[in-house]
């Protein structure tokens, strides 16, 4: 007998020889710790999204001209708020401090990102609560993790875990929403902090059970598409040709925002000046285009439901994009995932307004899923995500759709810290 084989015969012989561990269960400490950080980022989750409707109703009862002063005051407010108490920063830092920060988010920056926040959105700028809330829920996880002294790929996963509670809270999807927090930090490699799905996953669940118990959220569809049958496989070349279009929009978003970055950065003037500059802007469009305003959660039904003309519809697709790329340059706190699922769903109708023979549905999930890909570079969480919140029951398409706008999208990505790295 070998030598390399009696030394295997003898390791065999020493395992056989301990005592038996009764242990059955992956059931362990950890579990318990991501379960609490799901628990704690349900309530956050609950709680904002209690105060964001409550503002929300209030700010409305302005209507007709007086959007235009109460946006230009809440803009002011806003940046009043993030000059004097600091300023929380976008989903770039969160990207950037998972990344390259040892996966540590700060907790000191989140009473100025939930304050302005929610000024920003419950006003009617066209970002949503998506970006506050991860960046919460996720330093909430950091903190966590400090206290029982984690390191390393523990602490990043943990704050990653607080990421996907927060946006799983919001959009009622836990695989989509842990999958997101994991494809929105490399442009790239949708699953590189791998050892952060099961604790997402965990995270997830608890924080939808909770803040589904707070706002008493029931499970089903949020946007009511008409039913869509299969009718071949010619479906998925359309897919595909919706989705380049939808990229072309894309495009469009992120040049438009890139410019107008370049306008507000131009002038070196304080942040409250760019917010208050941007709510005039975005006053003025919300007095014209009504359903341009706010982020989009309530608009989209709004939009699949209302007969409107195809010259309207050109004109809210144009001006929700200008909304967008203001919110975002000028200082405003939020998210885009959701008024870019606006947006594809607006270009859905014009194309079955010109092609009345295609599903609707079709057009208008390709295009949403289309848009999405390829400005944030998230084609699977986008794909669960649309089919979770519309009851979709094709799953092909969409990942079509997905796949296209992802790959078609610019080589460097709309969020910067998705591709850079520090030295």
């Amino acid at each position: 007998m070998k030598l390399k084989s009696k030394r295997k015969l003898v390791h065999y012989s020493s395992i056989l020889d301990q005592p038996i561990r009764f242990n059955p269960f992956v059931f362990n400490r950890t579990f318990l710790l991501w379960a609490i950080l799901g628990l704690m980022g349900g309530v956050i989750a609950g709680l904002y999204w209690i105060v964001l409707e409550f503002l929300t109703h209030q700010i409305a009862f302005f209507e007709g001209w007086q959007v235009i002063p109460i946006m230009a005051i809440c803009g002011l407010a806003a940046g009043l708020i993030i000059h004097f108490i600091g300023d929380p920063g976008e989903i770039h830092l969160i990207v950037d401090n998972i990344r390259f920060n040892k996966g540590k988010l700060d907790p000191k920056n989140n009473p100025s990102m939930i304050l302005s926040s929610l000024l920003c959105v419950a006003s009617g700028g066209s970002l949503g609560p998506e970006a506050p809330l991860v960046q919460v829920t996720g330093s909430t996880g950091t903190w966590l993790g400090k206290i029982f002294r984690l390191k390393g790929e523990e602490l990043r996963s943990l704050s990653i875990a607080g990421m996907a509670s927060g946006f799983t809270a919001l959009f009622g999807a836990p695989l989509g929403g842990s999958l997101f927090s994991l494809e929105i930090l490399h442009h790239k490699y949708a699953v590189e902090y791998y050892k952060a799905i099961i604790p997402a996953l965990v995270a997830s669940c608890f924080s939808y059970v909770v803040f589904a118990l707070i706002i008493h959220l029931g499970l089903g569809t949020v946007w009511n598409l008409p039913t869509y049958e299969y009718s071949g496989a010619f479906d998925f070349g359309l897919a595909v040709l919706f989705a380049m279009l939808a990229t072309v929009v894309g495009w469009t978003f992120i040049y438009c925002t890139k410019f107008l970055k370049s306008i507000f950065n131009k002038q070196e003037i304080p942040i409250y000046v760019k917010t208050f500059i941007g709510g005039l802007i975005l006053g003025v469009i919300s007095y014209y285009f009504p359903i341009t305003r706010y982020f989009g959660h309530h608009e989209i039904n709004t939009l699949l439901n209302h007969p409107y003309s195809i010259k309207l519809l050109f004109f809210i697709l144009l001006f929700k994009i200008i909304a967008i790329a203001v919110t975002v340059t000028s200082g405003w706190r939020g998210g885009f995932i959701i008024p870019l699922f606006f947006v594809g769903a607006t270009l859905g109708l014009i194309i079955h307004y010109f092609f009345p023979s295609i599903n609707v549905s079709l057009s208008v999930i390709c295009c949403m899923a289309g848009i999405n890909a390829c400005v944030t570079r998230t084609p699977m969480s986008t794909t669960i995500l649309l089919a979770t919140l519309t009851g979709f029951s094709y799953f092909i398409p969409i990942l079509f759709a997905s796949l296209t706008g992802y790959f078609l999208a610019p080589k460097i990505p709309f969020i910067g810290s998705q591709m850079s790295a520090k030295k």
